[in-house]
């Protein structure tokens, strides 16, 4: 785990895949970043790898994580993403194992050690809390629970928003029990749980694919219970409703 650098949740993750490169892309990053001064709702943008320079240089307050990176060592790996150019091209993280990318658990372990080589945070997509204990494991700085079938799927029925509901319940309990078993061996009492336990879990991160489409039906109890929509499909024009959505949320659960 890298420890230097701060994620504050709850976090609003924009994964524009690759939907959006260059000057579209690099617009909605600026405008997220004005928004996440506006609102103080942590951004972590994750960008493809030729758009990491041109976006990290000129936003403040977004995190630029890139959306994939390879373990490799520098030297012979043509095609391959390395850690230590990533570092170097402005990202403060890296985003490993969604589902468009997948990697096996072996190769996944070594990522995240070079990332921590190199001084990159690591956010790592888990399928479900059964999976997410595992990845706890490997101590990345935050895992996404999001269930494959719910992942860019727009607006969800109601079992969708049960899977997510059962999803978060789950991995609160993993959370709490990683963080009581901090308190058990360090005797230091631990933080809040689920989002600053051992693996600093973060209960299905939102998620934009600038595809233009409705957000997802999302409320303000909603957030602040941790049901959140995954894959929430939105557009620049519903980012700050979005973003003022969970601000609302989090002062009203902190009050």
């Amino acid at each position: 785990m890298h420890l230097d650098l701060e994620i504050k949740p709850p976090f609003f993750e924009i994964g524009p895949k690759a939907y959006m490169f260059g000057r579209e892309v690099l617009d909605l990053a600026r405008r997220a970043d004005s928004l996440s001064r506006e609102y103080e709702v942590q951004v972590i943008f994750t960008p493809q790898a030729v758009d990491i320079p041109l976006i990290a240089h000129q936003v403040d307050a977004v995190l630029v994580f890139a959306q994939h990176m390879d373990s490799l060592q520098p030297g012979r790996g043509t095609g391959s993403i390395l850690p230590e150019a990533v570092k170097a091209a402005g990202a403060a993280g890296v985003l490993l194992n969604h589902v468009e990318k997948r990697l096996s658990r072996e190769e996944l372990a070594r990522t995240i050690r070079r990332a921590v080589e190199v001084g990159l945070a690591t956010m790592v997509c888990a399928d479900d809390a059964e999976d997410a204990a595992s990845v706890a494991a490997l101590e990345p700085n935050v895992i996404i629970v999001e269930a494959p079938v719910l992942i860019a799927g727009g607006r969800r029925d109601d079992s969708g928003r049960l899977a997510i509901a059962a999803a978060n319940e789950a991995t609160w309990l993993l959370a709490s029990s990683e963080s009581e078993a901090m308190k058990t061996s360090s005797g230091i009492p631990p933080a809040a749980p689920a989002v600053s336990g051992p693996a600093n879990v973060v209960l299905n991160a939102l998620t934009i694919l600038a595809s233009g489409s409705q957000p997802a039906s999302c409320s303000a109890a909603d957030v602040s219970a941790g049901v959140w929509p995954i894959g929430l499909e939105t557009s620049m024009t519903t980012l700050p409703a979005t973003l003022s959505l969970i601000s609302a949320a989090t002062a009203a659960s902190d009050a």
